[in-house]
């Protein structure tokens, strides 16, 4: 009995001239001094009220310590506990006396003015002032805990580190998880594993970032609230945490603050993984090697495994396995399947989506790569290997080959009737306006974090998807050239891309009424021996040109509005240069391709030390972001004018109008479909009834706000030309 609670960590990992609680020493808040032995009187009343220790004297309390508010405990090994006194603690409408009851406590520190009632087994944590445990089964810390931390402690072997395997499920891209860790970092990790002095010194940094050494406490931070739960084991608990119900957590960091407090509640079962600010965990949920970003959710029995879920995503009844997902996911259905993919956020599954659930190869080492903005819709089913451009919809269907999909805001579907899958590029520009322009708005408008460690870009139009429409117009018109020279009866085989090229926007440039009547086929888009056929390609066209004319002379724009005293002479001055047409998106943060190139450079040779250094250097070029983004809009300008003159200048702010008009017009018509369809009125009896639940099109909020961005932007387009 004398060994309960003692022996923590044993003689080999105990410093000479130390003892077994010397971490313990120095994590606990309190100094030595504020400690001291119990009383006759107060060792009296502790046993009149059925409390019992295996010494009264390693039992050590504050001044305040009143013994009457401790009954039926046992206390074992070295015991510290706070204030206690004649209060009592609230939290959602449920009030407990401050104090220790029906519980065993081992070898713990105990803070403030705390209400712990009926845990049946605490043992090695440190608990900060003003928390609540209540109905608790099992709650310790081991001597070699790492706290979801992919480390190996002071004589450990190799075999027990911690490793997720995302985006393949072979291991391949396998990462340590840390805390801390954002998605630019998983992506810097799994991404790059042909660099082996970079995979060298990220598992070099993360080992360092961590203390070795044996022996450190669980610690529970002020204010957290844990009650009914079953098992902890080996878990960091945040302040102001509020986890209730839960069924086992073990090998955790869970983060969380007064202002950005995580929740976690009933059924919940959380194996070694590191938990954000501000996220929520409900109802059955499942998470196993996950790490989940700030403000991130995972509720109604979704399962999470092997998985980076970044931050202002939810899941929820739905399985995810070996994926890495940046930013602002949404995955709502139960029925619905992702794994083995790289999704670079702003991203939504629909129900039945099965994405990487056939495997069709000999092993389950496929993988996806989707960009910004993938949306494959209901009863989607996709192979691995798979690569989409940003902002991807796929229609309803079973898709059975392969796909590389290089045009951005794209409608895919499967045509098995005629055997054919079909492309129709920049369908969210051309059709469905509401959806695309909602979609940076509401984004940015979703995110409440406090504290951005992640950078997001979450506007649609950016380097990034400018950059693809780019490629994805070159695309169009070497595919248009070889239609029209088979439409004329000429071989396009031998013929160079340039010259189809040439053809090809020759076609795509002119009026609509003269493109030739042609089949547009697409070449190395699937892996089949079937027609991949481009539908309205001359819209899709002149569509990207558009979208680029309107992401270029917004930002630079933007860059005047920054700059008044600036006009265009001393905007060209600034902004001119070659287009950096390689944009990396680091986990939401867009980062120029040299940049990230001297980033990995920078962190291989030891120049970037520690995580903390790398997040930093992230800090500096989203610093700089705003201002290559706006070097890169000039040049895109600069392109699309053939050479941007002032007077070119000036005749691009009309089209930017024309174009703003234009979104605003189609925001509210592809708004307006949904309440114009008769099949949406057959459940209601007359118009009034409609209207008082649908509402109308006009009265729309985001229909409004974008005419009001809309009349916005002509005035200030009309005050720079007034400078001209």
């Amino acid at each position: 009995m004398e060994s309960v609670g003692r022996g923590f960590i044993s003689g080999e990992h105990v410093p000479e001239g130390s003892d077994e609680y010397y971490l313990r020493n120095r994590q606990t808040p309190r100094p030595d001094d504020h400690w001291r032995h119990l009383k006759a009187e107060e060792i009296e009343i502790l046993v009149r009220n059925n409390n019992t220790a295996s010494a009264w004297g390693s039992i050590l309390v504050s001044d305040q310590f009143v013994p009457h508010h401790v009954k039926n405990c046992e206390f074992y090994g070295l015991v510290r506990i706070g204030k206690l006194e004649d209060a009592c603690l609230e939290f959602h409408e449920m009030m407990l006396p401050i104090g220790i009851t029906d519980s065993r406590i081992i070898s713990c520190d105990i803070g403030d003015g705390v209400a712990i009632h009926n845990v049946r087994h605490l043992a090695h944590y440190i608990v900060g002032d003003n928390v609540i445990l209540l109905n608790i089964g099992e709650m310790h810390t081991s001597n070699h805990a790492k706290f979801g931390n992919g480390i190996v402690k002071n004589g450990e072997d190799e075999e027990v580190r911690l490793w997720l395997d995302l985006v393949n499920e072979n291991g391949g891209r396998a990462v340590m998880p840390f805390d801390g860790m954002l998605a630019a970092d998983a992506y810097l990790w799994a991404k790059h594993r042909g660099d082996g002095k970079l995979m060298a010194r990220l598992a070099q940094i993360t080992q360092k970032q961590f203390d070795p050494r044996r022996g450190f406490y669980g610690m529970v931070g002020p204010g957290a609230v844990i009650k009914n739960c079953r098992i902890i084991k080996d878990v960091n608990v945040g302040p102001s945490a509020y986890i209730k119900g839960a069924n086992k957590l073990k090998n955790l960091t869970i983060n969380s603050s007064d202002e950005e407090p995580t929740q976690i509640g009933e059924g919940v079962e959380l194996v070694n993984g590191i938990i954000g600010f501000g996220c929520h965990a409900f109802y059955g949920c499942k998470a196993v090697r996950f790490v989940m970003g700030d403000h991130s959710s995972i509720k109604y029995g979704a399962r999470l495994i092997h998985s980076y879920l970044g931050d202002n995503s939810t899941i929820s009844c739905c399985e995810v396995l070996n994926d890495l997902i940046f930013p602002a996911h949404e995955q709502h259905h139960n029925n619905s399947f992702l794994i083995a993919a790289l999704v670079k956020g702003q991203s939504n599954m629909a129900a039945c989506a099965t994405i990487g659930s056939n495997h069709n190869s000999r092993s389950p080492d496929g993988e996806i790569e989707a960009g910004r903005g993938f949306w494959p819709g209901l009863s989607t089913s996709v192979k691995h290997f798979c690569r989409f451009a940003s902002f991807a919809l796929l229609a309803k269907g079973d898709y059975p080959h392969e796909m590389d999909i290089p045009l951005p805001f794209s409608l895919i579907s499967n045509d098995p009737s005629a055997d054919r899958l079909l492309v129709m590029p920049a369908y969210w520009w051309t059709y469905n306006m509401y959806a695309l322009a909602r979609n940076s708005w509401k984004f940015g408008a979703r995110d409440t974090r406090l504290t951005a460690r992640q950078h997001i870009e979450f506007d649609a139009l950016a380097p990034d998807t400018a950059e693809e429409m780019f490629s994805a117009m070159f695309l169009l018109e070497v595919w248009t050239g070889k239609a029209c020279l088979r439409a004329g009866g000429e071989p396009a085989d031998g013929r160079e891309e340039p010259e189809l090229a040439r053809i090809g926007h020759e076609a795509l440039s002119g009026p609509r009424e003269k493109m030739p009547d042609i089949a547009i086929l697409a070449d190395f888009v699937e892996h089949s021996g079937r027609d991949v056929v481009i539908l309205k390609a001359h819209e899709g066209y002149r569509a990207y040109r558009q979208m680029l004319h309107y992401y270029a002379a917004r930002n630079l724009l933007a860059y005047l509005q920054d700059n008044p005293a600036a006009g265009f002479g001393d905007m060209r001055s600034a902004l001119q240069g070659e287009r950096e047409r390689n944009w990396v998106n680091f986990g939401g943060q867009l980062i120029a391709g040299p940049d990230a190139a001297k980033l990995r450079e920078d962190i291989a040779r030891g120049e970037l030390e520690c995580w903390n250094a790398i997040h930093g250097r992230y800090d500096e070029l989203w610093e700089r972001y705003r201002r290559d983004k706006q070097r890169h809009a000039y040049a895109t300008l600069d392109v699309l004018t053939g050479g941007l003159t002032e007077e070119r200048w000036a005749a691009a702010l009309n089209q930017a109008v024309e174009i703003q008009r234009y979104v605003a017009e189609e925001t509210f018509r592809s708004r307006k479909k949904d309440f114009d369809n008769p099949f949406r009125r057959i459940t209601f009896d007359n118009e009034a009834e409609n209207l008082a639940v649908m509402g109308s099109a006009e009265d729309n909020s985001f229909v409004a706000q974008v005419r009001k961005e809309t009349a916005a932007f002509e005035e200030l387009v009309a005050k720079v030309k007034g400078t001209l």
